[in-house]
């Protein structure tokens, strides 16, 4: 044996070549599955034949190198004839190679249709996201003078419908607002924003937030969606004269904590686009400072365990076992108590916000 070292590079040629090979009868499979789901002249079977090629062409090239190796370890002379078989593949790198440099052409297409899809896809998932944020922010201005908890979950439904809002209207007055509008879809979310901020330009202009729901009221009805409705409780807080004031729109029982005990703020007025005309009022109590309101949306009273449901009597327990509570780890264990009670996911948005007087 004149060229030991040839063996070697034989040995490794034929492992190079086996591993192409292994490739190659996968790729094949994958070709045929793709002609055979979306046709013979489908950009993904042309891919995949073009790139069971390529491994064919590799598998032979690294098969005549380890023949070519291994007989010119033997042979003395005349050996050298043994590596023009190297010839074979390079012919059928120059006949396919048209074929090769299309095919690249046709797959780095394809990269980019799929960075583009990638992208869309991708915004799909942010808007609602981004929406929510817009309707139930996890950032609410500091409020002097308040202390300020709250927390959002999202249903299975694609756009968020629960929403709620904490802004200052005067030096001495603080509003905090919660709703939920009926459905799930992008509508309902328009009309969720469209009723947010609506709430903030009437709540500037009446004290009283009962003419707000009003004109809200009126101005949201003619928009003419009759399968949408939306419950709705505002509180406004006046720090000056020592009051809450508050009206609701068929919202679940709010909660106030004062002189150590809860007391329910329950709806004063019909469902908001229920009626153009209907009627809603006010009712003003008592506010000392340490004195906690809580409001949230129906998807934390309705979560279910079979039959029975987590309820108002719940969420007021939990105010009286701690009513010195940091509204924030209020609001979040009130979640997890409502996780913890339902026997199956919790399907519906849930929106909690509490805000206690320093």
């Amino acid at each position: 044996m004149d060229h030991p070292l040839l063996l070697l590079v034989a040995a490794a040629c034929a492992v190079a070549s086996a591993v192409w090979a292994r490739s190659a009868v996968r790729l094949r499979k994958v070709a045929r599955r793709a002609e055979s789901e979306f046709g013979r002249t489908s950009d993904g079977a042309t891919v995949a034949r073009s790139a069971f090629r390529k491994d064919v062409h590799s598998t032979v090239l690294y098969l005549v190198l380890a023949v070519a190796s291994f007989g010119g370890a033997f042979l003395q002379d005349g050996s050298v004839w043994l590596f023009a078989l190297v010839l074979i593949p390079v012919v059928v790198s120059v006949v396919y190679g048209r074929d090769f440099v299309r095919d690249s052409r046709l797959a780095e297409g394809r990269l980019e249709l799929e960075r583009r899809a990638e992208e869309v896809l991708s915004q799909d998932d942010l808007a609602p996201k981004r929406w929510a944020e817009r309707l139930a922010p996890e950032d609410l201005p500091d409020i002097t003078g308040f202390e300020v908890g709250r927390v959002y979950q999202a249903g299975t439904g694609m756009m968020a419908g629960d929403f709620y809002d904490v802004f200052r209207v005067a030096p001495t007055r603080v509003v905090a607002l919660i709703g939920d509008v009926t459905g799930h879809g992008i509508e309902p979310s328009i009309t969720a924003f469209q009723a947010k901020y609506l709430l903030r330009v009437f709540l500037r202009q009446f004290r009283d937030p009962a003419q707000a729901l009003e004109e809200l009221n009126v101005q949201l009805s003619s928009l003419d969606r009759d399968e949408e409705m939306i419950s709705l409780c505002v509180v406004v807080f006046d720090t000056d004269a020592g009051t809450v004031r508050y009206a609701s729109a068929g919202h679940p029982a709010a909660w106030l904590w004062h002189e150590k005990d809860v007391r329910p703020l329950r709806s004063t007025g019909p469902l908001l686009m229920l009626d153009p005309k209907g009627t809603f009022h006010s009712r003003e109590l008592r506010l000392d400072p340490g004195d906690l309101v809580l409001l949230y949306t129906d998807g934390l009273s309705e979560a279910r365990a079979g039959d029975q449901l987590f309820g108002e009597e719940r969420i007021a327990n939990a105010i009286r076992r701690d009513p010195g509570a940091d509204p924030d780890v209020l609001v979040k264990s009130l979640l997890e108590s409502a996780r913890d009670f339902a026997r199956q996911p919790i399907t519906d948005d849930i929106a909690i916000l509490a805000l206690r007087r320093d």
